[in-house]
């Protein structure tokens, strides 16, 4: 698209009623520092206010944004729309719990600007969810669906996991089902993972869980790209499906074409001119931080020009753009190495851009390594 160099807005909303235990994300499963956190958000706003030009895309996620007050939610969009200036087209993203849905919530979004939910649905088995300790029922994310359905004023995204222990192809395709009944414009499909840090890491370790096998994985993947795409899906990224090219993430692209982007809150990352950086995963310190007037950061790092095309390599094999060969027209083996790719079936070529296959999407990590 040709907005992506504009600029993105996130901010972590770093609070949960519950934690569960596959997530890595920053959040505290207490709402008692709500107020502390936004007033400190809107001393952040401070610190970048002249540094970033209009945003036209805006991201709340967290933790779980949707556990905000009407009251506390308008108050965080005034102090960032009174520090930034906001695009009135902009794609206005929340994340959602589906328990947390109604139709008096719905009428407040749509009131403050928002126009995207993402549900953070994950199954409609029920002995999934109890696995997964999700605090909603498949009832309630069907309740949830009916009740935005109602509303026409918002495009309407999906989280679904895959790859549980004891999970089958039938139970995951009854998801997928379940899921396009609805007509969401966007699917995100990810596969269970095991971060060293959380509940699940820790079980997978001491041998209480297990992962899926390399086999079972392509299965999977496979089954849902194919599935989706027949539903009149485009498997525009590796874990991401949208119904008309038009209904894929502006903002996530962002990330993905390393365009610029601010991130607010405790652990949240910014990127801008080649330089990256990320906040404290402390909300007390991250608070306190502010409160000294110190910007709240952990880290920062200035990518090399050959760390910049490196990570273009990386982050393009897994969308369904590719790469412009431009990025690696200057590596002697870089011909051959394109052969052997369309040869093992993993890419397409035209004369500008190499694009991923489904296979190549498989392979997706590897294949920068080989330029």
């Amino acid at each position: 698209m040709n907005d992506q160099k504009n600029p993105g807005l996130y901010v972590h909303v770093p609070f949960c009623k519950t934690k569960c235990p596959y997530c890595d994300f920053y959040s505290k499963p207490s709402l008692s520092l709500v107020p502390d956190w936004i007033d400190a958000l809107r001393e952040e706003t401070l610190f970048y206010r002249d540094r970033f030009a209009q945003f036209d895309t805006v991201y709340l996620g967290g933790g779980t944004p949707s556990l905000l007050s009407e009251e506390e939610l308008d108050l965080l969009l005034h102090h960032l729309r009174s520090a930034f200036s906001i695009s009135s087209c902009s794609e206005f993203t929340l994340e959602a719990n589906p328990d947390d849905i109604t139709a008096d919530k719905l009428s407040s979004y749509r009131t403050l600007g928002i126009n995207r939910l993402s549900l953070g649905v994950q199954s409609f088995c029920e002995q999934e969810l109890r696995f997964l300790n999700r605090r909603h029922t498949a009832l309630q994310a069907v309740n949830a669906l009916e009740t935005i359905k109602n509303e026409t004023a918002f495009k309407v995204g999906l989280d679904l996991m895959y790859g549980l222990p004891g999970q089958t192809e039938l139970s995951w395709i009854e998801t997928l089902e379940t899921a396009i009944r609805f007509q969401p414009e966007h699917l995100s499909c990810y596969q269970l993972t095991f971060e060293d840090r959380t509940p699940f890491g820790k079980m997978l370790a001491e041998g209480k869980i297990s992962a899926l096998c390399e086999e079972d994985e392509r299965a999977f993947f496979v089954l849902t790209s194919t599935f989706l795409q027949r539903h009149g899906y485009v498997h525009y990224e590796i874990s991401n499906f949208a119904r008309g090219q038009e209904n894929a993430s502006r903002h996530n692209k962002k990330y993905w074409q390393h365009a610029p982007y601010l991130g607010l809150g405790p652990s949240a990352h910014s990127f801008q001119e080649g330089i990256r950086w990320w906040n404290v995963r402390n909300l007390q310190t991250y608070c306190d931080s502010i409160k000294q007037g110190i910007p709240p950061l952990a880290e920062k790092e200035t990518l090399t020009q050959e760390q910049h095309r490196l990570e273009s390599l990386m982050l393009g094999f897994r969308t369904k753009e590719g790469i412009h060969r431009g990025l690696i027209a200057s590596e002697p083996r870089s011909e051959a190495v394109i052969r052997r790719l369309k040869n093992s079936g993993l890419v397409e070529i035209s004369d500008e851009r190499v694009t991923p296959t489904l296979e190549g999407f498989l392979v997706a990590d590897s294949i920068p390594l080989l330029f």
